[in-house]
């Protein structure tokens, strides 16, 4: 009977942080705010994702020859399951990051170089 309680309160806990969360990108409204509340992303997703971000960063100012959008979007995938496959939430993450002087050399490494990008800021 406590292991179903305890299995109810964590999941109750769950669903709060993620209220809260999502109450917190309303109010922010910010370009990556908009996102995330439009992708349903969890406050642990976000903060795995920023770690990713800045692992990139890292990586890139290492100048690592590796680096690819599409090992960057299969770890994002890997990180938020619900949107594996969707590429533009990757490439519409990180522009909005850049946009917010946030990483940017992760957007510029990444997609600066395609077509559909170039003369846009």
């Amino acid at each position: 009977m406590v292991k179903r309680f305890d299995s109810k309160d964590m999941e109750l806990n769950e669903r709060l942080d993620f209220i809260e969360f999502r109450q917190e990108l309303l109010f922010n409204n910010t370009e990556v705010d908009r996102i995330l509340f439009e992708y349903n992303i969890t406050r642990d997703q976000y903060n795995e994702i920023m770690d990713l971000m800045e692992e990139y960063r890292r990586a890139i100012r290492a100048d690592e020859d590796s680096i690819s959008h599409g090992e960057f979007e299969q770890r994002i995938y890997d990180i938020v399951d619900h949107i594996r496959g969707n590429y533009h939430f990757c490439e519409y993450l990180t522009r909005a990051f850049k946009k917010e002087r946030r990483w940017e050399e992760v957007f510029d490494k990444l997609y600066g170089d395609m077509p559909k990008y170039k003369g846009i800021e």
